[in-house]
């Protein structure tokens, strides 16, 4: 049986789309690997408790005068991290492990996004059948709460 010029051009497409498909899970994948070792080196440093509060869309940006630095470090100060471990610790040593900390949250958001804007995409095309959408949704979704329970620990 001979394949029409449409069933060639169907069978390219869908390997264009499995590639795709491919290619995008196999960048969340090494994004997923690098949150891995920034949250490794988070813990290590005793970072994971610098930024008290959990702010998902307003919590993007670090502090950006005196004053704000100050406010986050009074913030942190009050912490039973920073009573039990880090009750020596100046301004410039928080800023240190702030930045571990903000990293890790910044990367976390940048999955997010790099992991559901090309799953709409790839679902509203139908590139992806239907089972595996709502299986890679719940899997945001999970990843979603993880973040939020974990800034909560």
């Amino acid at each position: 049986m001979a394949m029409t010029y449409s069933t060639t051009l169907d069978s390219h497409y869908y390997r264009g789309s499995e590639r795709a498909v491919a290619a995008w899970l196999l960048v969340c994948c090494a994004l997923v690997f690098a949150m891995v070792v920034v949250g490794g080196v988070t813990r290590l440093t005793h970072s994971g408790l610098s930024i008290v509060e959990w702010q998902p869309i307003m919590g993007t940006l670090p502090p950006l005068n005196a004053a704000e630095w100050q406010e986050a470090f009074l913030k942190y100060q009050q912490t039973p991290e920073f009573r039990k471990v880090n009750h020596a610790m100046a301004l410039e040593e928080f800023k240190g492990i702030f930045w571990w900390e903000y990293f890790h949250r910044l990367l976390g958001r940048v999955i997010g996004v790099v992991f559901l804007l090309p799953l709409l995409w790839f679902a509203a095309r139908r590139r992806i059948d239907r089972p595996l959408a709502y299986k890679l949704a719940a899997i945001f979704i999970l990843g979603g709460l993880q973040g939020r329970w974990a800034g909560t620990w």
